[in-house]
């Protein structure tokens, strides 16, 4: 029965009027549903799948939910699973296998997208759809998990957000998808990057956790293992999902340079010397390598990253490789152009790489610069417009932010640096500026317009460069060659070859070099204004009224007269600002002039230029604003409309508020100046205060312990001295107890001796240092005191007095201490010079008599005191023999105390053993004796006579000797 179904449905002639596609549809989804075997819903399924292209939305409308049931029920059988996804990604993909024709194509072709999105949102209501399908891609039999790829990519396909979402919030759901790339059949690895792609576009949050799931270790093994470069359709693929991860997101750019695999990309651009006959697929390769590399240095990064990975180019030797590239031969054109880009991006604002690229020549002979070589392109009008436009932005990038760069070339184009054996880059500018192309024009000024950019010292020097206009004719500046081809419209025609686009192309490229040589640069507007005919050119331009494609040359001479009166240093009496301003308003009338000013900024190729520094255009017609230029222009505009309107009384009021706040600030400057050197030396005093303050107290409190110190020891040493007379006097009565005695005085005697040395050394010491700080005191406190006056009695001036008194209350208290030994030594002195004065008197000298009577008498004083100093050395000398002899009785004493003190100490440790013995017998007999009653008790309760008598002897037994002891001990035991 059912065979015959499906014979009815797939082939063979019926009886009866063939079933409709829907019918058919709808029986089979009957039988989907209904069958109780697994086999008559596999043939149903796969009915469904053959049908599911040519009736696309007869399935997706009936059989959906069934085949959703399939995938959640049947999980058992991988077949009936590849049907159920085949079918489901045959109804919601909407790629077109065969070529329609073209009439059909647009509505055929906007149909099936209108389907697949219809579809797409029917499977999505529910999300745990999603879900079901990120399970299945576990399975690994083939027929499940590659049709699950598939019909994942095509809902990422056609509802890229709704899908992120459910695969963000599902646990591991981005994990089971990197796992497709480790499958080792490259169908469901391909397939699984493309869906990958697909994944990773536009959200942040799902790039890195697919980056931190080790996605650039296995992509760029991947590229490696297919053939870099030279590889397939897959490396292509790899790399759209590298730069998918990394484009505008600054965590995985990060993540990629400091997991070192910058340095893995440096053999991508390896290029041998014959470079004919690339294939499409390499191109489309180099061309996506390329890219990666811009990604990671572009200018809209954050200019720390871009300035890390610029610096990693170079130390790998990337920077290296693409320069190889940019000077081979035979390098395809789209190739060279993509590679200009991005080496001008990996020098853009660093300064090393900048150094380099200036250092590399191109392989010619002789060897020429490579600025040299690609500004020869730029100028050269048979070159494609985009390589031109790249060597631009190369050149461009090169000098941002490069002023050794500028200087280099502003330096070709001065008279002292000139060679005429050779062609430099300033020649070439020169060249092209004057040139009957107006591409070469435009780019060779915007190109010089770089040289001077935010360079003041190079905008003066352009000033030094001459020019030969031609044979018998002076020199010209090369200011003054600018104006006179602006002026000079029927030239201008000439040159642009009666091209009105590129006549206006022309003049726009000059008006911005001047805009930019003279903007900032006082001295540079009074070289303009020196020529008698530009202002006259100028206000001519602005107040005629032109058709559309010259009010932005109007615009431009605008700004450039506002320029002039903004950087005018009013040094040319004919064109002040005030007589500029006049001039504006009697010709042109300010309203007018702020509106053409004001056109500049709303052209719509103005905005284009704003958005990015590369110079991209469609066409070159359309390339008249630099991306530099414009934010000269949004900085100026404003200034220049304020400046027209002000009044003449205005600007001199801001003037002299102007010159009122310099003054102000350079008086300000200097109080800054005084106050912060004044509060250095006032911190400075204030650690020398806090130090000597510390050390101040440290010397206090010494001399407080010694003080305490030296009287303890005296109040002692009194004591001992009593003591010591007392003991002498009862030496003879008591001859043990005062040696014992005498003997401890002595002792502490002779420490008291070495303790007073001791002080006395310390107290000789702490006098030289206070002497050495009296006079560093009166250094600082001389310094102290000018700094006080200077910080006008500040919060310091305080502590400084506190600590100083302190000081001063110690210096006196020292200076009294050696008060009276200065005084003692003074008599003595005098008395000695007294002594010497009178016996130096000459015998012969005739003296009256009443001297000679003062002599003799001091005579016979001086012998009286003499003789009584010698008795009193014989006094002492004796009394020290007898101290002596003290002493060494007093040490004999304590020898033999000493000795009758160790043989008591043996004694008394015998007696303690001996009574321990004792106590010990003691013990043992009481012992013994219970024993003896215990058994006499036993032996009367058996009947036994004890006589009494023997009772008494055992007893007094028991007192004699030990050995006498122990016999009886051992008869009663064995008793």
């Amino acid at each position: 029965m059912t065979m015959n179904f499906f014979r009815g449905v797939m082939g063979g002639q019926p009886a009866g009027p063939q079933p409709t596609g829907a019918e058919t549809i709808h029986k089979l989804c009957d039988r989907v549903a209904s069958s109780t075997l697994l086999e008559d819903r596999r043939d149903a399924v796969r009915a469904l799948k053959s049908l599911s292209k040519k009736y696309r939305l007869e399935v997706g409308t009936q059989a959906m939910e069934h085949l959703v049931h399939i995938l959640q029920t049947d999980r058992s059988d991988s077949e009936i699973l590849g049907y159920a996804l085949d079918t489901l990604y045959n109804i919601i993909c909407n790629d077109e296998e065969e070529e329609q024709d073209e009439s059909e194509d647009e509505n055929a072709q906007k149909q099936e997208e209108d389907l697949g999105v219809l579809f797409t949102d029917k499977f999505l209501g529910d999300s745990e759809n999603v879900t079901l399908l990120l399970t299945l891609l576990e399975e690994f039999d083939f027929h499940v998990r590659w049709p699950g790829v598939k019909l994942l990519t095509a809902l990422l396909k056609n509802q890229c957000n709704q899908v992120q979402g459910v695969i963000l919030v599902s646990p591991m759901g981005v994990s089971r998808l990197m796992d497709l790339l480790a499958d080792s059949r490259e169908v469901i690895r391909n397939d699984g990057l493309l869906l990958l792609q697909q994944l990773t576009k536009g959200n942040a949050a799902i790039q890195k956790i697919v980056a931190f799931e080790n996605a650039f270790e296995r992509l760029l093994d991947i590229i490696t293992e297919e053939g870099s470069s030279d590889g397939g359709i897959v490396v292509e693929d790899c790399l759209l999902l590298l730069v998918n991860l990394l484009r505008n997101n600054s965590s995985n750019q990060n993540f990629f340079k400091e997991g070192s695999y910058i340095q893995r990309m440096k053999p991508w651009f390896e290029v041998g010397d014959d470079n004919s006959g690339w294939s499409a697929q390499k191109v489309t390769n180099l061309h996506l390598m390329l890219q990666l590399v811009r990604v990671m240095v572009s200018p809209v990064n954050s200019p720390g990253a871009t300035s890390s990975c610029q610096k990693s180019m170079y130390q790998c030797g990337l920077l290296q490789q693409l320069c190889t590239i940019l000077m081979a031969t035979g390098v395809p054109a789209d190739i060279l152009t993509e590679t200009i880009n991005t080496v001008s991006e990996v020098i853009r604002g660093s300064q090393i790489n900048q150094d380099y690229f200036a250092s590399v020549n191109a392989p010619s002979n002789p060897p020429r610069p490579a600025i040299v070589v690609l500004l020869m392109s730029m100028v050269n009008e048979r070159q494609p417009f985009v390589l031109r436009c790249a060597v631009l932005y190369c050149f461009q990038c090169f000098l941002y932010k490069n002023q050794k760069g500028q200087g280099e070339i502003v330096a070709t184009l001065l008279p002292s640096t000139i060679d005429a054996n050779s062609i430099s880059a300033g020649q070439l500018l020169c060249g092209g500026l004057f040139s009957a192309d107006s591409l070469s024009n435009w780019c060779a000024a915007v190109a010089l317009a770089h040289a001077l950019q935010d360079n003041l010292t190079q905008k003066e020097q352009l000033l030094r460069v001459q020019l030969a206009t031609s044979l018998g004719k002076p020199p010209v500046s090369l200011l003054q060659q600018c104006t006179n081809i602006l002026s000079q419209g029927d030239k201008i025609d000439r040159r642009a070859k009666s091209e009105k686009g590129s006549k206006v192309q022309t003049r726009v490229g000059l008006l911005m070099l001047l805009c930019t040589w003279i903007s900032n640069c006082p001295i540079a507007v009074t070289h303009f204004l020196h020529n008698q005919e530009n202002v006259p050119f100028l206000t001519g331009q602005i107040s005629e009224n032109l058709g559309e494609d010259e009010r932005l040359v109007q615009g431009l001479c605008a700004l450039l007269l506002g320029i002039c009166i903004y950087y005018n240093d009013n040094s040319l009496e004919n064109y002040t600002k005030e007589k500029l301003k006049q001039l504006i308003e009697k010709r042109i009338g300010k309203e007018n002039f702020v509106e053409k000013l004001g056109f500049v900024t709303k052209h719509e190729l103005y905005s284009r230029a704003a958005q990015k520094p590369q110079p991209v255009f469609p066409s070159p017609e359309q390339m008249l604003f630099d991306h530099e230029f414009t934010k000269l222009v949004k900085e100026l505009e404003g200034v220049i409309t304020k400046a027209v309107h002000k009044t003449s009384e205005e600007e001199k009021k801001e003037e002299e508020v102007k010159k009122t706040l310099e003054q102000h600030d350079s008086i300000v400057i200097q109080y800054k100046d005084l106050i912060r050197d004044q509060d250095t030396q006032i911190q400075e005093l204030r650690e020398q205060v806090s130090t000597l303050s510390l050390n101040s107290e440290q010397m206090h409190n010494q001399i407080i312990q010694q003080q305490s110190q030296i009287q303890q020891h005296k109040d002692q040493y009194n004591i001992l001295k009593l003591k010591l007379g007392k003991d002498s006097q009862g030496l003879s009565s008591s001859q043990g107890e005062g040696a014992h005695v005498n003997g401890l005085h002595s002792e502490e005697l002779s420490q008291l001796r070495e303790e007073v040395e001791e002080l006395r050394r310390q107290h000789a010491l702490q006098h030289t240092q206070l002497s050495d700080k009296d006079s560093l005191i009166n250094t600082l406190r001389c310094g102290a005191a000018a700094a006080a006056q200077t910080a006008e009695g500040g919060a310091g001036g305080s502590d400084n007095t506190e600590l100083l008194g302190e000081v001063e209350s110690l210096r006196s208290r020292v200076q009294a201490q050696c008060a009276e030994i200065s005084q003692l030594q003074t008599e003595r002195q005098e008395l000695i010079r007294r002594a010497e004065a009178v016996s130096s008197a000459p015998a012969s000298s005739s003296e009256s008599s009443t001297d000679t009577v003062k002599v003799s008498e001091l005579e016979s004083r001086l012998a009286a005191q003499t003789t009584e100093t010698e008795r009193l050395k014989e006094e002492c000398r004796g009394l020290r023999e007898g101290h002596a002899g003290l002493e060494q009785q007093l040490a004999s004493a304590q020898s033999t105390v000493a000795i009758e003190q160790t043989e008591k100490t043996k004694l008394q440790q015998e007696v303690q053993e001996s009574k321990k013995e004792q106590d010990d017998l003691l013990m043992l007999l009481a012992d013994q004796d219970q024993k003896i009653l215990n058994l006499k008790q036993r032996l009367r309760d058996l009947g036994e006579t004890i006589d009494e008598d023997e009772d008494e002897l055992d007893t007094r037994d028991q007192f004699g000797e030990d050995d006498d002891d122990d016999d009886e001990e051992d008869e009663e035991n064995n008793d």
